[in-house]
């Protein structure tokens, strides 16, 4: 029989999403309502979920996709242009009208399931899908809505790793503080150093960022009006202090040194050069054709969208998962920066975002696209800022913040 959490730590799990991570540190409040997505793989955490959902006074709706059959390959295999771009309004419009939260849990039965599907349709797909996007970004805006994604692992998962399964829910149990008695004051205590180092990098007022190392020179732009952020809840774990700069400012080149899993397929070796904020040469050592496809998804899917340091001291990641919402966190020797190419996160603005209408974003350099693609690189790196009085100062160094 294959290794299982135990039904404390789930419950433990569980607990932190609903009580802690949605409403952006705050937990539930009763009769609102969390749409709950999983896959079939991670049923135990689902019902773990559904049970602390109702017992801290919530509604579920429930979203269990069957990922255990090979019909996300069958699907993209045999869909037609009509089947693949069909996007269900009424019943999205809908939803996004009635829900309060959404917890996503990410888990794959077949971490390989689409190699060598045509990355076009992929990309097509998840195309159809933007205008679920923009009106969910809008509800978050308003104040109205809170989202959170939590990681269920899978034998196949730790394979990719090259972990056993026990080992790679080790690094979940130690990550998400599972193995202490009260893990949601150890993420309290996370979140607010966290926000310290947030809070700082705003009000130094940075106009410019200049990273530097082997595998990297690259400039960024911040722009107008920006905060930085981190430890709201979204994403558990979480232990990154992030922004969304204007993409319009970003010039120079990166590699990547771990690599993407995205869209039922591994593209290895990424390298990006950027010029007046587009990306103007992508390369990779595998799956190449799978990145350039995901650039050429519209408009925005070129240009930065967030860009993020994790200090080293805050993570209890200690291996390479496989999946991008640990490997974005990892602590080891340099911590690590990951960039996001697609669209930005408007909650970054330093002001109020309620009422504001995607152009006002726009106008601020903020990136719309339809996809939002987090690429890491865990390599040394220097982080200097460019003041608004033209002093510089570094602010990131051998993997962690120097502030």
């Amino acid at each position: 029989m294959e290794y299982e959490p135990s039904k404390e730590i789930l419950e433990k799990y569980a607990k932190v999403l609903v009580n802690f991570a949605l409403g952006g540190g705050t937990g539930i409040k009763k009769g609102q309502v969390v749409l709950l997505s999983s896959p079939l793989s991670a049923l135990p955490f689902y019902r773990a979920l559904r049970k602390v959902i109702f017992d801290s006074g919530g509604i579920t709706i429930g979203s269990l996709g069957d990922d255990m059959s090979g019909m996300g390959r069958y699907f993209y295999e045999n869909a037609t242009n009509k089947q693949l771009t069909a996007f269900l309004s009424k019943y999205y419009r809908g939803l996004v009208d009635q829900i309060d939260h959404r917890i996503a849990v990410i888990s794959d039965y077949d971490v390989h399931e689409l190699d060598g599907v045509d990355p076009k349709k992929i990309m097509l797909s998840s195309k159809s899908s933007k205008p679920l996007g923009e009106w969910l970004d809008k509800k978050e805006n308003d104040g109205k809505y809170t989202w959170t994604l939590a990681l269920y692992g899978t034998p196949s998962m730790a394979k990719e790793a090259g972990l056993s399964l026990p080992e790679y829910w080790e690094q979940i149990i130690d990550a998400c503080y599972l193995d202490r008695d009260d893990p949601i004051a150890e993420w309290k205590k996370i979140s607010r150093e966290v926000q310290r180092v947030s809070d700082k990098l705003t009000k130094m007022q940075i106009e410019k960022l200049h990273m530097t190392g082997k595998d990297v020179d690259l400039r960024v732009t911040m722009g107008k009006n920006r905060k930085w952020l981190g430890g709201s809840g979204r994403n558990i774990p979480s232990f990154e202090v992030f922004t969304s700069p204007d993409w319009r400012g970003t010039e120079g080149w990166i590699r990547f040194n771990q690599p993407l899993y995205r869209y039922g397929s591994v593209v290895k070796g990424i390298e990006l050069q950027f010029e007046s904020g587009r990306v103007v040469r992508a390369t990779a050592k595998q799956n190449e054709n799978l990145l350039l496809e995901m650039l050429a998804t519209d408009k925005g899917a070129s240009q930065v969208g967030e860009f993020s340091l994790t200090d080293k001291r805050l993570s209890r990641i200690t291996k390479f998962m496989a999946e991008t919402l640990f490997d974005e966190n990892m602590g080891g020797k340099f911590g690590n920066t990951h960039i996001a190419v697609g669209r930005s996160y408007h909650d970054t603005y330093d002001g109020s975002t309620v009422g504001k209408p995607r152009t006002f974003f726009t106008k601020l350099g903020y990136n719309e696209s339809a996809i939002h693609t987090d690429m890491i690189s865990t390599e040394d790196r220097t982080v200097t800022a460019t003041l608004k009085d033209g002093n510089q100062k570094v602010i990131y160094k051998d993997g962690q913040f120097t502030i």
